[in-house]
């Protein structure tokens, strides 16, 4: 795929996104915030099934959404598999890692701005802090997934349909569990869930259009020489399909 439609596509794909985002953070601000009838319904149904183990994962997993654990992630797929040169995964590393940081302090300006409150404390199976909408987690954690996957996607290394599924997993569970412990309503979730689609498009769109040509040039070329080697299909070795002049 050229440069200009990868910038298109990361472009038309972050317009979807955010409008549809606006029309659930305009659903979310009314009324005060109050839940829809799927959010009081899944916040009940996670309020009567919560056996002890699993709640204990469900923690565990949500953990991984936060903190240093998403930085570190995005810093090692871009760090390792973006680049031909030590320079040229620095910098992988920094780019990812500051589009990660800044779409965390976008995230937060729309939480202070649509100011939704949370599900009652007493549904809460573990600890959070400031307004609902867009979950942080569940932001956090997809923005996160949507770089590994990018960069496993760049490196295309074998079995990558399989990493990426994992990780889009792992993106979507974390995003899951905040509804399971009560500390976000559904639409919250789905919110940070848009808002990160909308996000990374808009880091793709200034990546290729921004970045320095030779180092965009540097990152497809070898996915695609990758890809390319795959697909052809090995000469036997020696004589054997050689055609012979008459």
């Amino acid at each position: 795929m050229r440069h200009r439609d990868t910038a298109d596509f990361a472009g038309s794909a972050a317009l979807g996104a955010w409008a549809a985002f606006t029309v659930v953070a305009l659903v979310a601000a009314g009324g005060h915030g109050a839940p829809l009838g799927v959010d009081q319904t899944l916040l009940s149904w996670s309020v009567g099934h919560r056996p002890e183990v699993v709640v204990a994962v469900a923690r565990g997993l949500t953990a991984t959404g936060t903190g240093v654990v998403p930085y570190v992630l995005v810093a090692l797929a871009a760090g390792t598999l973006l680049g031909r040169t030590a320079r040229q995964r620095t910098a992988a590393a920094a780019v990812g890692v500051f589009c990660l940081a800044v779409g965390q302090a976008a995230r937060q300006g729309v939480m202070e701005l649509v100011a939704r409150p949370r599900p009652p404390h007493q549904d809460w199976a573990t600890h959070a802090s400031g307004w609902s909408f867009p979950s942080g987690h569940t932001t956090t954690s997809a923005v996160t997934a949507g770089l590994v996957v990018l960069a496993i996607l760049l490196r295309a290394p074998r079995g990558r349909t399989a990493l990426c599924l994992a990780v889009g997993c792992w993106g979507a569970l974390v995003g899951l569990t905040r509804v399971y412990l009560g500390v976000h309503w559904f639409t919250d979730v789905v919110g940070g869930w848009l808002f990160a689609v909308g996000w990374l498009g808009v880091c793709l769109c200034a990546a290729v259009k921004w970045l320095p040509p030779r180092f965009v040039a540097a990152l497809t070329t070898r996915a695609a020489g990758r890809t390319a080697a795959e697909a052809v299909p090995q000469e036997p070795s020696g004589g054997a399909g050689r055609s012979h002049a008459a």
